[in-house]
């Protein structure tokens, strides 16, 4: 029988992750954060009084068994002066097919089928009341994850305006996890918002499951300058609750100077620091990760799914 497998996340770091997953023999299920408030997404939770679509839209198209010329059009933004405008084609299917079953679930399933997921995809909530709130540093308080980001301030905490419905689904997963993956992604905005629930905490506490976080390449403005390997790390265990983060995947591999000069110049973006001296409690698994194929720094999504895979191996009971 395959392991379970649940990775909780959001944005392209999830369904990066899910991508090279997916390729080997788990049962995956993937949780998916839905605060995201902006741009199309941000639009059609106004309109249609449904929890964001995005980054479901992505995990969706990164577990399909589908031609890559469909991904394309699941992805596809219309760049028009009518209403359309800035809509991702995936975004629309989506919202149409939660429309016509009666919610995001059944929407999501009914989608999955015609895309031959290789997966279970559930949304953090249904609750289209969710809404991130961030305090800053310097003691502001910023409303919608959208703004958070848009913020470029320092973040010191993320919390819900209000408690969130968490999906049922979600929590029998958790249960029912042979390991728990927190994916790479923005820390704040990406990860954490599926932790800070008590529900959640409770359902991972109350797993059999080890916790493993896949390790960020490089900083991100506002959320983890400066951070290290470590303080990825210690971060998240400070949402976490009676169980902690037992292992992590982290890059080793030397980036070229040029992109490194270029992110830092550009994007103020270093890359993460592998501290092992500050990770004496956690099994560390590193590797060559990086993919550099159309000038960004990104995780070789195959590699990383087999140091996955192999974990999982070499932990079989």
């Amino acid at each position: 029988m395959n392991k379970k497998v649940v990775v909780l996340g959001g944005g392209t770091g999830l369904s990066c992750l899910l991508k090279g997953l997916k390729e080997f023999q788990v049962d995956i299920t993937a949780i998916v954060s839905v605060c995201d408030d902006g741009r199309s997404t941000g639009r059609l939770r106004e309109e249609f009084n449904q929890v964001a679509v995005g980054d479901i839209r992505r995990v969706l198209v990164a577990l399909a068994e589908t031609e890559p010329l469909f991904e394309e059009l699941l992805n596809y933004r219309f760049k028009t002066s009518s209403d359309l405008n800035g809509h991702t084609v995936g975004n629309l299917l989506l919202t149409a097919m939660t429309n016509i079953t009666g919610n995001m679930n059944k929407g999501i399933k009914s989608l999955g089928k015609v895309l031959n997921l290789k997966g279970n995809v559930i949304p953090f909530s249904e609750d289209n009341s969710i809404t991130l709130m961030g305090e800053m540093e310097d003691g502001t308080i910023v409303e919608g994850e959208h703004n958070i980001t848009e913020t470029h301030k320092k973040i010191k905490k993320v919390f819900y305006k209000q408690e969130p419905v968490v999906s049922k689904d979600a929590i029998k997963a958790i249960k029912e996890a042979d390991l728990i993956i927190l994916s790479m992604g923005s820390i704040y905005t990406s990860i954490i918002p599926n932790l800070i629930c008590k529900d959640i905490i409770e359902a991972i506490d109350n797993s059999k499951a080890n916790i493993m976080y896949v390790c960020n390449i490089v900083t991100q403005p506002g959320e983890t300058d400066d951070f290290k390997a470590s303080d990825h790390i210690n971060l998240l265990n400070s949402y976490l609750g009676k169980k902690k983060v037992s292992v992590g995947i982290f890059n080793h591999e030397e980036m070229a100077p040029e992109l490194v000069k270029k992110y830092e110049t550009e994007e103020q973006k270093d890359p993460v620091i592998l501290d092992r001296e500050n990770l004496k409690d956690i099994e560390i698994i590193e590797d060559d990760l990086i993919t550099d194929e159309d000038g960004t720094f990104k995780h070789d999504t195959l590699r990383l799914g087999l140091d996955i895979f192999a974990y999982l191996l070499n932990h079989r009971k």
